[in-house]
């Protein structure tokens, strides 16, 4: 089954001092090219979700989609407009500010969605959930349109009445460490 991953790159980089996150430098590569380059061989297709520097996100290659909503409404945003644009079934999400994300991501989150017969299956480390490292089905569009619509902006609360089953990689724990501030971006480069 072929699977769209989308980078999620749509927010303001708050944190970040507003530095575009997606595009501050990890030993010398913005931290979205550190992020295609271990999403790219485990799917199908790329699309990167981005609200501004929008010719800079295109000259990684990839086609850039941006949120239907305005007012940078945070990942669901980025995970709509995916599901309108993807090419498959499946959708997958990361987001721009983890460079480390693991090699076999999308093919234990596949493995689960397909063996629990879920709608949405997320990443999780010593039971913390991190739903921003999902994959779900493209016919989730409607649910997630609804939830939006109505104001809704929090992963968790979307996800509440779906079928989701929850992935354990506290195998790899540190993969999901994002770069959120200066700080941790100085102490990582």
């Amino acid at each position: 089954m072929k699977i769209t991953g989308i980078v999620l790159a749509g927010g303001l980089g708050r944190r970040m001092g507003g530095v575009d996150k997606g595009l501050a430098l990890l030993h010398g590569s913005a931290l979205a090219q550190h992020v295609l380059k271990r999403l790219v061989p485990q799917v199908d297709e790329i699309l990167v979700n981005a609200n501004q520097h929008l010719e800079q996100y295109a000259a990684f290659g990839y086609r850039v989609i941006t949120d239907n909503l305005t007012g940078y409404a945070g990942p669901l945003a980025g995970l709509q407009v995916g599901l309108i644009e993807a090419s498959n079934d499946l959708v997958a999400t990361v987001p721009c500010d983890s460079p480390f994300l693991p090699p076999d991501l999308i093919a234990r989150l596949q493995s689960a969605l397909l063996e629990n017969r879920a709608q949405l299956a997320m990443a999780k480390t010593f039971g913390q959930p991190h739903p921003v490292f999902c994959l779900c089905q493209r016919s989730l569009l409607p649910h997630l349109t609804a939830f939006l619509d109505a104001g809704g902006r929090k992963f968790d609360a979307w996800y509440a009445d779906l079928k989701t089953v929850e992935v354990d990689f506290d195998d790899q724990a540190d993969a999901f460490k994002n770069i959120n501030t200066p700080q941790q971006l100085a102490a990582e480069n």
